[in-house]
């Protein structure tokens, strides 16, 4: 059930992508030749009017494939025969449903059981922050100069960008007028090995952290601590117990490390690493909203997941994470399964909700991903489009093409590169 539940998640986002491309097309007299969900060969399909409609035997992906959109084919009812703004708006049209079909589900969800509002719940008394005048209840609305709407946005922010010192600029609102304070958080070193795993089940390293003591020994993400310092680990309990009475400290430790059922050895030193209190504790739990608040927050939870993978793409592109840490169609459907077991024990209504929330991921990623300007993609074809309408003259067919080609292929073998590490993690 799980796997299903997961597959129609994924295929749900998929089609109303495609979706978007066939009803421009339509409305633009383009012909669509085959609407179809999956890759591979047929396992059903029936024709209707011009358009093939098909189910495929991957479902890792879909197509709405039209007359002359991968030749020169100039006839009536061809891409090419459209006008460049005509075939940029079915271009575009996929991405942009993904992004409406998300706020959709967002109000949902947002309807249900509400949004995070970044209001502060604690003020560690005498700390900073306090002496600065934050108070419990007030709700931050800016921090060190980014605009904060949910308690989630805050969270992002400290999670990627971390603090680099102790100095800290805020802006709260509190009886309707908005306070803007600075102040010098406390502080305190400690040292790190500079990863983080599973906290529960097995120790699997998630994240290994750039310019860490476990990047520079080879350390990736997927790989499993089995052993620290001669002793055993077997789930991520025993790691946290054996850190608590054994503090890292300079010293250099030894440490097994699981990678495709082989353990090895390394041996690392925790370095130094200053870490900053902000001095208050802030809110992620969602609480309910008027028929306003919901379109509002239901925008905001877009556009989070948005800023999200606009911001993991940017630390992927600096390095902060590689492509052992991308996930594919297989390992989005094991984690959705997952959720979905999870959630099984907390009612129908939770299952319903987390799956929307992964929904709500999934496809403002996906409107993302293909935004990109990337051959092959419907951004990389945006951008041939856009010089066609700049130049007013069509890019030569079979250098495009090309270039298309080439982009497919690096997305194949990024693909299977990525789904054979999502196989192995499972």
């Amino acid at each position: 059930m799980r796997i299903l539940i997961a597959i129609l998640v994924f295929s749900v986002i998929v089609i109303f992508h495609e979706l978007g491309h066939f009803l421009l097309a339509k409305r633009n007299g383009i012909t669509v030749t085959e609407f179809s969900l999956g890759m591979g060969p047929r396992l059903l399909s029936a024709v209707k009017g011009e358009t093939r409609y098909s189910l495929k035997l991957f479902p890792i992906g879909g197509s709405c494939m039209m007359v002359g959109e991968d030749d020169d084919d100039d006839s009536q009812g061809s891409f090419n025969r459209a006008s460049v703004w005509a075939r940029i708006s079915v271009v575009a049209a996929g991405p942009i449903f993904n992004f409406i079909l998300a706020f959709i589900f967002a109000m949902i969800i947002t309807s249900v059981i509400g949004y995070d509002p970044s209001r502060v719940l604690q003020v560690e008394e005498g700390s900073p922050a306090q002496e600065a005048g934050l108070q419990e209840g007030d709700v931050i609305t800016k921090f060190q100069g980014k605009h904060i709407s949910i308690g989630r946005d805050l969270e992002l922010y400290l999670t990627l960008h971390g603090l680099q010192d102790e100095n800290i600029t805020l802006t709260y609102e509190r009886d309707g007028e908005e306070h803007e304070i600075s102040y010098t958080a406390d502080s305190q070193t400690s040292y790190l090995l500079g990863f983080y795993y599973m906290p529960e089940g097995e120790p699997e390293i998630t994240q290994v952290m750039v310019d860490g003591s476990m990047m520079d020994a080879g350390v990736q993400a997927g790989d499993i601590v089995r052993e620290i310092n001669g002793v055993e680990i077997k789930t991520s309990q025993d790691l946290q117990d054996y850190i608590s009475e054994n503090p890292l400290d300079g010293s250099e430790i030894t440490l097994g490390i699981e990678r495709n059922g082989e353990i090895r050895q390394i041996s690392v030193t925790p370095r130094m690493t200053k870490q900053v209190d902000t001095g208050f504790v802030y809110n992620l739990y969602r609480e309910k909203t008027n028929f306003l608040g919901v379109i509002k927050y239901s925008a905001v939870e877009v556009r989070y997941w948005i800023s999200s993978t606009i911001e993991s793409l940017a630390m992927l592109i600096k390095g902060q994470f590689t492509v052992n840490d991308l996930s594919g169609p297989v390992g989005i459907i094991d984690v959705i399964g997952d959720s979905y077991e999870e959630a099984k024990s907390e009612g129908t209504v939770m299952v319903w909700m987390q799956m929307l929330y992964w929904a709500i991921l999934l496809s403002a990623n996906l409107g993302v991903m293909n935004l990109l300007p990337i051959p092959a993609l419907d951004g990389g074809r945006l951008v041939f489009l856009i010089i066609e309408a700049i130049r007013r003259k069509r890019i030569n067919p079979n250098v495009e093409g090309m270039v298309h080609f080439a982009g497919f292929v690096l997305l194949m073998l990024l693909m299977v590169f990525v789904m054979f590490n999502d196989i192995r993690r499972i």
